[in-house]
């Protein structure tokens, strides 16, 4: 049962795994960063209150994020495939999984920033630092504890998707998982891709927690 083919297949599974989560929590933060910034800048409370913008991407975000992973990655299948040619594989997986994680994100930034004790905004305003100085240099600084714990939830999050993906072709350890256990009954090989990834969350977990608590200024 347990040959080189078996054990080979494994392998690339949990390399596809790697690649579809984390060129996905990358890309998702290069947009959902910076729409958590306006979110929270934009907010009635924030550095610079604008009601319209805070109201466009807070249904941006809000929309998106009630749509089930599943259907939300057949639904933009068209997109997909214009995108990168097929709607099938690792690669094609990629972005639904952009897609759904970046409000996600956003929305953790957005948390993050808020939890900045807004006293180090005004010395900062006092100071007669600039809008994007004091995002830059102050809202990131002060929260980058707390996004970092942000983006261990959101590689969780995202692997989680990239399992789940598994049902349509995604590639991956979700779409061994679907074949080999739910398709030919082979529960033991199906077991192996579940430990394989609560390994990665672990591993994904223990890191990032690990460097949020050498950034914490508070110890």
């Amino acid at each position: 049962m347990w040959n080189s083919e078996i054990i080979n297949m494994l392998i690339k599974g949990t390399g596809e795994t790697l690649y579809m989560t984390l060129v996905s929590t990358l890309l998702g933060y290069a947009f959902g960063l910076p729409m958590g910034v306006l979110l929270a800048v934009s907010d009635k409370e924030g550095l610079k209150p604008n009601l319209v913008l805070y109201k466009v991407l807070d249904f941006i975000a809000n929309v998106v994020r009630s749509i089930p992973f599943l259907i939300l990655l057949i639904v933009i299948i068209p997109f997909t495939s214009f995108l990168v040619g097929k709607s099938y594989g690792s690669t094609a997986t990629i972005v639904p999984l952009v897609v759904a994680a970046i409000p996600f994100i956003a929305r953790m930034v957005e948390s993050s920033i808020k939890e900045v004790d807004y006293g180090v905004v005004e010395a900062a305003l006092s100071m007669g630092a600039g809008t994007f100085s004091i995002i830059t240099r102050v809202l990131l600084v002060e929260a980058r504890t707390s996004i970092i714990v942000g983006a261990t939830i959101a590689i969780g999050t995202i692997l989680g998707y990239s399992a789940m993906a598994g049902t349509v072709g995604g590639g991956g350890l979700g779409d061994i998982a679907v074949r080999y256990g739910y398709y030919r009954y082979q529960t033991n090989i199906m077991m192996v891709t579940v430990l394989l990834l609560i390994v990665l969350v672990q591993v994904f977990q223990t890191v990032g927690m690990r460097v949020s608590e050498r950034l914490d200024k508070r110890k």
